[in-house]
């Protein structure tokens, strides 16, 4: 094996997306597509997590606000939203994210503890951060997502 076959087998891609204005990256292996399917059916009386639901080929996936996840205002529609389909605990769930981005290679050597001064929402959906050429990418918990969200939602029934 070479040393660049050693290396890429240490490296989990990343998807990359926006939330507000935040890049954010989540473990491409729970990622089960991304669209841009924003017709949504609302569910009334639902938690302000809930953007709604949606028909995907005959699955009903609850579409959940990540804005709202960690306490930012809602956002306002626009084409640069996407959803992204989450497989996860057995449970499949969306995101509403802001925009993605790319796809990234890390090593999770270069995954650092998030820093201490998140806000407990935050601190709670961030497992990490890596500083990719650009920007910071902080890594979420696709587990801790959806704990937040079933949470929020039990709270308010």
């Amino acid at each position: 094996m070479s040393n660049t076959e050693i290396a890429s087998s240490r490296t989990t891609q990343f998807t990359t997306f926006y939330c507000d204005k935040s890049l954010l990256g989540l473990d491409i292996s729970f990622v089960q597509e991304i669209n841009r399917n924003l017709e949504l059916t609302r569910v009334p009386l639902g938690h302000p997590c809930v953007r709604g639901v949606m028909n995907l080929r005959g699955e009903v996936v609850t579409m959940l606000d990540l804005r709202t996840l960690m306490g930012l205002p809602q956002g306002t529609p626009s084409i640069r939203n996407r959803n992204l389909v989450v497989k996860c605990e057995g449970e499949c769930f969306g995101l509403w994210v802001d925009g993605v981005a790319d796809i990234l290679s890390i090593d999770p050597q270069h995954i650092t503890p998030p820093p201490s001064n998140l806000s407990i929402v935050e601190a709670r959906l961030i497992r990490g951060v890596y500083q990719a050429e650009k920007a910071l990418v902080m890594i979420v918990d696709p587990r801790e997502i959806l704990a937040a969200s079933l949470t929020g939602i039990r709270a308010a029934a």
